[in-house]
């Protein structure tokens, strides 16, 4: 199987590999499958992602799931961490997730989000030298394809090097 890393470096320059990108996550997160996310555009900086008004992603009203709409939040946080850290190096985990919901969906919805140069450095690497991990808040907002503002989330992500995650496994493995 294609790396993911690799994968997203080459999806940020062509649409076929984005494209390709957007296969292979749906079959690495099938939790998201039924939901057909779409990655719309990535770049280093920035990543564009589609939430597609279908019954799947539907609440009992007709308008797009509330629970839809935070999953969307975490995915394209993620997705653009990714890019910008080893998933070899770091482990990337949903600590928290907070949103607020102002509109209704009733069509196409999709989310962006922005991150400077200086992010990943500053917010993660620099705070990693002296923590065991760092939690991250990256707020989003998610319009519908008529500009009307649906939600605000703030997903809170726990960064920590893998060399200091302790699993069940780990401490077993040291007690043997």
């Amino acid at each position: 199987m294609t790396d993911p890393v690799s994968l997203l470096n080459k999806a940020k320059k062509s649409r076929f590999y984005l494209w390709l990108l957007n296969q292979v996550l749906s079959r690495m997160i099938p939790f998201n499958l039924p939901h057909k996310f779409e990655i719309l555009e990535i770049s280093d900086l920035h990543i564009k992602t589609l939430l597609p008004y279908r019954r799947k992603n539907k609440n009992h009203i007709g308008g797009l799931h509330a629970c839809a709409l935070a999953t969307l939040s975490e995915y394209t946080t993620g997705v653009l961490l990714l890019s910008g850290l080893s998933p070899r190096e770091f482990r990337i985990i949903l600590k928290n997730l907070d949103i607020q919901y102002f509109y209704q969906g009733k069509m196409d919805a999709h989310a962006t989000w922005r991150i400077s140069p200086e992010f990943i450095q500053e917010s993660v690497l620099e705070p990693l030298k002296t923590a065991e991990s760092v939690v991250l808040p990256c707020e989003i907002k998610i319009h519908d394809k008529q500009g009307n503002h649906l939600s605000t989330a703030r997903v809170f992500w726990q960064i920590k090097p893998w060399a200091k995650v302790k699993t069940g496994k780990a401490q077993l493995e040291k007690a043997a």
